[in-house]
């Protein structure tokens, strides 16, 4: 594929990438794709020619990496782990305002439309779930909590930061995020003390 067609590609992905986390999945129809990404139909089956779950899926996998980068960022940063984790929380709440509140978190919508009737995209948000999950268990087993409870622990901030961003998006407020935060924080320091 040439330079044009990935262009295109792309400008697909990002396109259902924002209006899925705004809208959600019954939210976006393929033709609002389109017109998001200026892209002609023709593109979009060329490109994705198992449909709607393909293009989809891989919009969550793109934006679930972009996630576990800020995971990445916060673990590798050589704070302590709680810190690191309000750093992590602060950046979501921070991509979410400037959204002005449209988006939270870019799996969440998709996964609790789709997880009954969609096995690809119910895999997919599994996935990258339990990729964020395991990066923060990670971070913990590197700062001495033995694996078990790193992966409770890990698994307790990711259902915080979730909640939080959920209600933080229907408040229009960083409130909930900010005490999720401060409840992370204090999960961590009490799980590694």
């Amino acid at each position: 594929m040439g330079a044009k067609g990935e262009e295109t590609r792309a400008r697909l992905v990002r396109a259902t990438r924002d209006l899925i986390e705004e809208r959600g999945y019954y939210g976006t129809g393929l033709n609002d794709v389109l017109a998001a990404s200026g892209a002609p139909r023709g593109s979009m089956y060329f490109h994705f020619p198992a449909g709607k779950d393909e293009m989809v899926a891989l919009a969550l996998t793109e934006a679930g990496q972009d996630i576990g980068a800020l995971i990445a960022g916060a673990a590798e940063s050589g704070e302590p782990p709680a810190h690191a984790v309000r750093r992590l929380l602060e950046a979501l709440g921070d991509r979410m305002e400037e959204s002005g509140y449209a988006k939270g978190c870019p799996v969440a919508t998709v996964a609790l439309e789709t997880a009954a009737g969609h096995e690809q995209l119910r895999r997919t948000c599994a996935d990258t779930y339990q990729a964020w999950q395991d990066a923060l268990a990670a971070m913990l087993v590197r700062h001495g909590r033995d694996s078990a409870g790193a992966e409770a622990a890990a698994c307790a901030v990711l259902a915080l930061a979730e909640g939080a961003l959920l209600l933080s998006r229907v408040a229009h407020s960083r409130t909930p995020l900010d005490r999720a935060a401060r409840a992370a924080e204090l999960l961590i320091r009490a799980d590694t003390a």
